[in-house]
């Protein structure tokens, strides 16, 4: 197995080693500059969303029988019998399912090393052990604690669990996770991962997803808070400057309406 088919995410442009598929992120902030202080944090809600007919389950019980997978090639496989999220637990009842990505939005991971790693991961790959450096964004401790408390939080990743699950074991000091979610939940659309919000199980007018891969999300758009993608910038503070913005909308009875509100601005 290629090295670069176990973490998905958008290459660092100071790196000369490639470690992301094309198939698996999009790569449209790559070119991206380190934003402004002064730039609004809700500014990347004004582009990359796109519309996409995707019929929502008619029923929360995890025992019913998900909406079939769309597959690249137009078939259609044998739906799972159950949904991807257990039954919640009765300590997040009435609160929002909040899915979160992890590379390139709670950590930065290479093959490359990295003299500033916070946690090094061992990953066999086809017999021979690698490591993989792992760089935490900044806030992101503070960002988990209060998601926490405030949501029931689900990682969703499109990379391989050998390797999302010892960095998330490392990363969730907290159990905040209430799941985990790898590569084989996702559904491949089109060339990408896609995270289909309709198959966790969840009501999803209280389903958001936050992510730096628009691809990630494409079948619900309007589910998504989108972040930039995060390499090794140490004075970032999108993580805690997203924090009251959450606040606030863990309040909402309707995330749909307030994510609206803030496209249309």
């Amino acid at each position: 197995m290629d090295n670069t088919s176990i973490i998905t995410q958008v290459s660092n442009p100071k790196e000369e080693e490639i470690i992301s598929s094309s198939q698996e992120k999009v790569s449209q902030s790559n070119s991206s500059l380190k934003k402004q202080r002064s730039r609004s944090i809700f500014s990347t809600f004004f582009c990359c969303f796109r519309s996409y007919n995707v019929e929502p389950p008619s029923s929360n019980n995890n025992t019913s029988s998900l909406p079939p997978p769309v597959e690249e090639n137009g078939t259609l496989p044998k739906p799972p019998t159950k949904y991807l999220l257990p039954e919640m637990n009765i300590s997040d009842y009435g609160k929002k399912c909040v899915v979160i990505d992890l590379d390139e939005t709670l950590v930065h991971s290479s093959f490359k090393p990295i003299s500033n790693a916070d946690f090094i991961v061992p990953v066999e790959i086809d017999g021979t052990v690698h490591q993989v450096y792992v760089l935490k964004r900044p806030h992101v401790d503070e960002f988990l604690q209060k998601m926490g408390e405030l949501f029931e939080c689900v990682l969703f990743t499109a990379s391989l669990a050998k390797y999302a699950d010892p960095v998330a074991d490392l990363l969730d000091q907290w159990g905040v996770f209430r799941a985990r979610l790898f590569r084989e939940s996702c559904v491949f659309h089109r060339g990408n991962y896609v995270k289909d919000l309709s198959r966790l199980g969840r009501e999803l007018s209280s389903v958001i997803i936050v992510d730096n891969s628009p691809a990630s999300y494409i079948f619900h758009p309007e589910n998504a808070v989108p972040v930039q993608s995060w390499f090794d910038d140490m004075t970032d503070t999108e993580l805690l400057d997203l924090l009251p913005f959450f606040e606030g909308l863990s309040r909402e009875q309707d995330v749909y309406s307030v994510l609206q509100n803030l496209r249309s601005r």
